[in-house]
């Protein structure tokens, strides 16, 4: 729906909802169902939207009423009925007993299963004075008739019960639109708590505990990562939606956590690491390099001071949400963008820039890039805080909830498509997770010189996110970023992730009010100062010069990341690795061999000139390191085309072939194709006088040679272990110049 329509469809629904009903009759008002249909969820916490779209319903004609202190005043609690209903409760208080409103006030501040109506507060009371109300403004009184708007966070079971689909929802979303006439004056809105979100606070506490006594670098350090991050969430935002149900949506990440760790788990217990490796390098540098434009791409809602922003994640997407919501904001009378945003984040931006150029420029300086970002905080909100900027429509993070990890066992789902939803996701991730932790953890450890235990570190991962799926974490792993500054500090144990997350512990207990008035714009330019080496352009530039498949991979992830999505980049990168591998395994290397002069040495024709090929021997070379289905014709038919076709190689013209060694010293294995191509190639061999003999065949190869009858059929005796006794024993049995 665009803009115009959508202003369209308010204002008529506004005029529907205006009633001219006389006082004592049930008003109609507005239901949240079908207000989802017209905004954003997230308009619904805009209190000077909602004071603009809920008009006094009782207005009439004669005007608006000046007071509505009348002598039945009604207070709205909600209460289920036997037949399992949900109703509201209607409570009558006299107008004048100020006190009692305060009581029936303070018994249901926490169990309120709505948007709180609002009380007037009188001056003259010293409990209104007092502030007891939740969240209502100084000017409201319940003698001067003023109605204003306020917003109250809504309990789980108020916001699960509305968009349930079942008997008792349906009652619900009938019964509340209907109220005393009191109730028409308040406005029917849901506010998302901050406690409903799974920050990366919380990732930063128990999965870096647990890692510090379970893994084995000394290095790595544990928590959210921006990768991971953007991946669970486009992937969990498809499924559910966050703005809509936060709830079902929280609850789902923390499933897919908790399989995504057993996923991980079982990697270590069946040593599956090698699933791993499947992601080249190459793949890797294309996958990061387009992730971090994506994420650059991202801070622009934070540092712009965007208020609608797209929740997909392809560049042509963004970039044309940043575009409408800038034009919006610009045009909109009622809504202003303000440069403030953009000016404040752009200037810590080029402050973190050059400490960082400094740092690198100066090593004694080392410390300067790490201190910067917390620098940036601190001033951005000093700034903030004395210039009240927030009131000049700086966008500040506002509420940051204290305290320690909640439970989230009672939030896990095992039942319906959940299930099958998060089993899906959990792959993904559970791969990409592994494979940006082991990639950090290799390079510091190759850096210091020790080794990392790849299934240890599959377990402790696993472990520390099941963990952390039961205390409110979402995926975690290894931090390349982080873990750089703690290299360069001097850390050489595990212990720095306990010290980690001992020092957000302690911050959230004693420091999280100090965040009230820290600027998103900040963050963003944090964020943004990171990127830039992140992308590895001398890195894709020597990918391009050794191997052109791989460069195609590279770009094949970056374009997938950039124009499509992650996990498409992830597929299209996966994709063309798998089939560079089936490329080389459908035509392996199959190499003429020749004895270089006064050696026993036999090496590549091609490749060394000097090599001598013997006059009516063909010793030839398998370079795969297995013969099967997908390789075995084309060896079967390569090897007869040397045979048949004499002028392939001049030196095979001069004679005719009468025996072909086949040296076997790196054929891994062997399966039933490759046991029936060799079979058929004796057979064509024979025909044609020529004999076959193996040099080197390895255990595996040999004794399934064996179980197939084919050293019976050849003869044991054309079974050697090097290629000169091979060649010696055709030209002493004179096979050669038979």
């Amino acid at each position: 729906m665009s803009v115009e329509q959508r202003q369209e469809e308010l204002a008529r629904r506004r005029s529907n909802y205006r009633q001219n009903n006389d006082k004592g009759k049930q008003v109609q008002t507005c239901d949240l169902s079908d207000m989802r249909t017209m905004m954003p969820f997230q308009d619904f916490t805009n209190v000077n939207f909602a004071s603009r779209f809920y008009q006094r319903a009782h207005d009439n004609e004669a005007g608006p009423s000046t007071t509505y202190a009348h002598q039945n005043f009604t207070f709205p609690i909600f209460q289920q009925n036997d037949n399992h209903e949900t109703r509201p409760f209607i409570r009558n208080i006299d107008d004048n007993d100020c006190e009692s409103r305060h009581n029936i006030a303070r018994n249901f501040r926490n169990t309120v299963m709505t948007i709180k109506s609002l009380l007037p507060t009188s001056s003259e009371c010293r409990r209104c004075n007092a502030k007891l109300f939740h969240r209502d403004s100084q000017d409201m009184c319940c003698k001067g008739g003023k109605v204003t708007i306020s917003q109250v966070p809504a309990p789980d079971e108020l916001l699960q019960l509305f968009l349930d689909s079942s008997t008792e929802g349906r009652h619900f979303r009938q019964h509340i639109r209907s109220y005393n006439h009191v109730m028409s004056f308040t406005s029917l809105g849901v506010h998302v708590d901050e406690s409903l979100v799974a920050t990366g606070r919380d990732t930063s506490i128990v999965p870096p505990l647990i890692y510090a006594v379970m893994g084995s670098s000394r290095d790595i350090a544990i928590g959210p990562v921006a990768v991971v991050s953007m991946l669970l969430s486009s992937l969990v935002t498809k499924v559910k939606d966050p703005v809509a149900n936060p709830h079902a949506y929280r609850d789902f990440v923390f499933t897919v956590t908790f399989f995504t760790g057993n996923f991980q788990v079982g990697f270590g217990i069946f040593r599956l690491g090698f699933l791993v490796d499947f992601l080249s390098h190459a793949a890797l540098v294309g996958f990061m390099a387009g992730t971090t434009i994506i994420i650059g791409l991202q801070q622009l809602k934070g540092l712009l001071g965007i208020t609608h922003f797209t929740i997909k994640t392809d560049a042509v997407s963004v970039l044309v949400s940043v575009y409408k919501s800038l034009h919006q904001q610009i045009t909109s009378s009622e809504e202003k963008w303000s440069p403030m945003n953009f000016v404040l984040g752009c200037s810590f931006l080029i402050f973190l820039l050059v400490t960082r150029f400094i740092g690198r420029r100066n090593k004694k300086l080392f410390w300067l890039p790490a201190i910067a970002p917390l620098l940036s905080v601190i001033l951005s909100t000093l700034i903030v805080y004395l210039s009240k900027a927030d009131k000049q429509g700086v966008n500040v993070i506002k509420h940051v909830k204290g305290g320690l990890n909640q439970s989230s066992v009672h939030q896990l789902q095992f039942h319906g498509q959940n299930v099958g939803q998060a089993a899906k996701i959990r792959l993904v991730c559970a791969v990409i997770a592994l494979t940006e932790a082991m990639a950090v953890g290799r390079s510091f450890a190759s850096i210091k010189g020790y080794q990392l235990d790849g299934n240890r570190e599959m377990l402790s991962m696993g472990i520390m996110n099941v963990a952390g799926s039961l205390t409110s974490c979402y995926v975690a792993t290894g931090s390349f970023s982080r873990t750089a500054v703690n290299f360069s500090a001097g850390c050489q144990t595990a212990v720095l992730n306990i010290v980690m997350a001992v020092t957000v512990i302690l911050f959230l207990q004693l420091f999280a009010r100090l965040l009230y008035y820290t600027p998103m714009a900040i963050l963003a330019s944090i964020i943004l100062s990171a990127l830039p080496g992140l992308i590895d352009l001398n890195e894709a530039r020597y990918i391009w010069k050794v191997d052109k498949l791989d460069f195609l991979a590279c770009i094949g992830a970056f374009f997938g990341v950039l124009f499509a999505s992650v996990e498409i980049g992830l597929l299209v990168a996966v994709t063309i690795s798998f089939t560079k591998i089936l490329i080389q395994s459908i035509q392996p290397g199959v190499e003429i061999l020749g004895r270089v002069l006064r050696t026993e040495a036999f090496c590549d024709v091609t490749q060394y000139p000097m090599a001598i090929s013997t006059p009516g021997i063909v010793v030839i070379r398998i370079s795969s390191g297995s013969l099967c289905f997908a390789n075995a014709n084309f060896v079967k038919e390569r090897i007869l085309k040397w045979v048949v076709e004499e002028d392939e190689i001049q030196e095979i013209a001069k004679g005719n072939v009468r025996a072909i060694i086949m040296d076997m010293t790196n054929l891994m294995n062997v399966d039933t194709s490759g046991i029936l191509a060799l079979e058929e190639l004796h057979k064509r061999l024979l025909s044609r006088g020529v004999e076959l003999a193996m040099v080197n065949p390895r255990w595996l190869v040999i004794h399934k040679l064996k179980l197939a009858h084919f050293v019976d059929k050849i003869g044991k005796e054309w079974v050697f272990l090097t290629v000169g006794e091979a060649v010696d024993a055709c030209l002493s049995s004179k096979i050669a110049t038979a």
